[in-house]
């Protein structure tokens, strides 16, 4: 099963093992864990809140999923993300690749990640000393419009 949405947290290392099964087809695993912070935009975080809309979250990892493997020649791609509330240092999110080469598990992880935040739209409340603040999802510096086709240049 490439996406799991959870409640409980998750041992990054036993999915690992479990998606490379000691294959030695695998030249290379790409990982990243995402974990909740104590701060965000400078205020302090004390809880976050992440909802999802079932069926629909897990539809739309899968499309993030599938257009990874058709973009490089990886072999498994897994997505694990929490739901529920989480404190500062719990893991929120896992995404792991694996590949021949490492450049090709590489793009295609951080690819999902992109696009985890913003197609993969979750509700997001952090809690804040006397606040709660709720948050859509955000784009990084780069974001996920990078990975967009080139546009056609029109003289």
């Amino acid at each position: 099963m490439p996406v799991r949405i959870q409640t409980g947290d998750f041992d990054a290392g036993a999915e690992i093992a479990a998606l490379r099964r000691n294959d030695p087809k695998v030249g290379a695993v790409a990982s990243f864990i995402g974990t909740c912070r104590d701060a965000n935009d400078g205020d302090a975080v004390s809880t976050m809140t992440l909802e999802h809309y079932p069926g629909m979250t897990e539809k739309a990892l899968e499309k993030i999923v599938a257009e990874a493997k058709s973009r490089w020649k990886v072999m498994e791609v897994l997505v694990v993300h929490r739901v529920g509330e989480l404190k500062p240092a719990d893991q929120i999110v896992l995404v792991v690749v694996t590949g021949a080469h490492r450049g090709e598990a590489f793009a295609a992880c951080e690819f999902v990640m992109d696009y985890l935040k913003t197609k993969a739209r979750s509700g997001r409340k952090n809690r804040r000393p006397r606040v709660a603040l709720g948050r859509g999802a955000q784009l990084g510096r780069r974001g996920a419009g990078r990975w967009n086709p080139p546009k056609a240049d029109v003289a």
